[in-house]
């Protein structure tokens, strides 16, 4: 098993989604690896937990790592928290990730999870939940 491609799997992610004209207009250019201290928009995305299993062969090391992507609004409504949400499943599933160390073998869109947060509800939040397959070099 390697941990090693997961730096390079969550910055390609990230760059994913940076790149992505749709997410970055409806997150307003708001997509965050960690959430910056003090106020934040009123619409963001953000890399959230990973959880990695050992899955090496006989071709090499390897992983899977499940990952969290997500999207927070105050906006009324899920409607617009929803669209954002569907754009990101869109930019992860659309092109294949290029890594820096490793691979994607593949990656799938596995759940997600949508309440409401903060006081009286007054925050939608969707947690997407993705599995990649990565091979390392």
């Amino acid at each position: 098993m390697s941990y090693g491609v997961s730096a390079a799997l969550q910055a390609s992610v990230y760059q994913q989604l940076v790149a992505d004209a749709e997410v970055s207009a409806l997150a307003d250019g708001a997509i965050y690896d960690a959430v910056p201290s003090g106020s934040v928009p009123q619409t963001y995305v953000t890399l959230g937990p990973e959880e990695v299993r050992e899955a090496s062969d006989g071709t090499g090391a390897g992983a899977v790592h499940r990952f969290t992507v997500s999207v927070v609004s105050e906006a009324a409504g899920f409607g617009a928290a929803k669209t954002l949400a569907g754009a990101v499943c869109d930019a992860l599933e659309a092109a294949p990730l290029t890594l820096a160390r490793g691979r994607v073998v593949g990656l799938w869109f596995e759940r997600a999870s949508a309440r409401r947060t903060g006081t009286g509800g007054a925050i939608r939040q969707i947690d997407l939940r993705f599995r990649a397959r990565v091979e390392d070099d």
